[in-house]
């Protein structure tokens, strides 16, 4: 593909903010308003009609296409293209790849904010207009492909709650059991921070476990010598239950391989009674409505939400016979098999993403 000329984005469009405070939303509007979240509020009136992009100015930085009536907080850039020559998805889909350096050029304290600078600045490569729509075409159709297959593994997920509450919903008061009386040990990670090292024992963190799944993926390693001596406070064996406590709460993961890991304070640790407990239907039972509904009634504090672990023994979870968990454990690993090729395809497809937007953004 012939390298296009890069163009300044302030050359190419024209950007404004919108003018409202957050508060002017209405719960039951008829138009989107788009503040600094990644989903538009509601509001009565709308001051604009076009199609354009709308780029976040502070707080959780993002990047929306839209086209219609709305109105905008005061901290949200709206650009519009200045004429015809250029294809206003094709000005998303660079935005979209730009985001990581406007990320970087943000500034501010607590609240981070890009200035408007830094978007009219941005050089955008700028090919004739019918290559523009050949691309956001293609674009288009890859983060299509990539809603799709999200979609059918959420599809899987509330299959596995359905038939959670099809098999127990039902359990009478007297099969309800504390979480303390199901486990052998709930504790939580080390509390003093160990010496991070440049490779070796992974350590991990809230952020490895809040899909539900513990992933291995980190820069923090330890040394063999200081997990020999945290593992002596968490033994972990396949089997047992990770589960985030502050910030990111009430998000349970199996431990599923023969690894080595530790991990911090943020995460507690139940090991469950194997005669008593199948750690699969443990998993779904804290994912549960219920499950949930006592994770979020035990939560303390408002700055930074935290679960202590009294709390988490207290919670009263169904337990029915050992043969009902296994059934259950069945279905899961049957789920599990059709979610793993599902979830295969979709890193395949976010990396062939990523590299289209590579090819044609740089």
């Amino acid at each position: 593909m012939e390298i296009p000329n890069r163009v300044k984005l302030g050359e190419l469009t024209k950007i404004k903010t919108g003018k409202l405070d957050a508060n002017a939303a209405s719960p039951n509007g008829k138009y989107p308003f788009f503040t600094c979240s990644r989903t538009p509020l509601k509001i009565d009136k709308y001051s604009y009609d076009c199609e354009c992009v709308l780029v976040a100015g502070n707080g959780d930085l993002n990047v929306k296409y839209y086209r219609g009536k709305f109105d905008a907080y005061q901290r949200t850039y709206i650009i519009q293209a200045i004429n015809s020559e250029v294809f206003v998805p094709y000005i998303y889909f660079f935005l979209d790849n730009y985001l990581g350096t406007l990320r970087g050029l943000a500034i501010g304290g607590v609240i981070k904010y890009i200035k408007l600078g830094n978007l009219t600045e941005a050089e955008v490569p700028l090919p004739s207009l019918d290559e523009q729509k050949k691309i956001a075409a293609i674009l288009d159709k890859a983060t299509e492909l990539i809603a799709l297959r999200k979609q059918q593994i959420e599809k899987l997920d509330l299959l596995v709650k359905s038939r959670f509450i099809e098999m127990f919903g039902t359990l009478p008061n007297k099969d309800y059991v504390f979480l303390e009386e199901m486990c052998v040990l709930i504790t939580d990670g080390t509390h003093q921070p160990p010496k991070f090292v440049k490779e070796g024992i992974p350590f991990l963190f809230v952020s490895n476990i809040v899909k539900n799944t513990i992933t291995y993926d980190t820069e923090k390693y330890i040394t063999e010598e200081n997990y020999i001596e945290l593992i002596k406070r968490t033994p972990v064996e396949i089997g047992d239950i990770l589960f985030s406590t502050v910030g990111s709460y009430g998000h349970p993961a199996v431990v599923k391989y023969d690894r080595p890991f530790c991990f911090q304070r943020h995460i507690a640790y139940l090991k469950p009674k194997k005669e008593l407990v199948n750690s699969e239907y443990l998993h779904s039972a804290l994912l549960s409505v219920d499950g949930q509904r006592q994770i979020e009634a035990r939560v303390k504090g408002v700055a930074q939400k935290t679960l202590n672990l009294s709390e988490i023994r207290n919670i009263r979870l169904p337990l029915p016979s050992m043969k009902q968990q296994l059934s259950f454990a069945s279905f899961i690993q049957k789920v599990d098999k059709s979610k793993s090729t599902l979830q295969q395809s979709l890193e395949k497809l976010e990396l062939n993403y990523k590299a289209l937007m590579q090819t044609y953004f740089g």
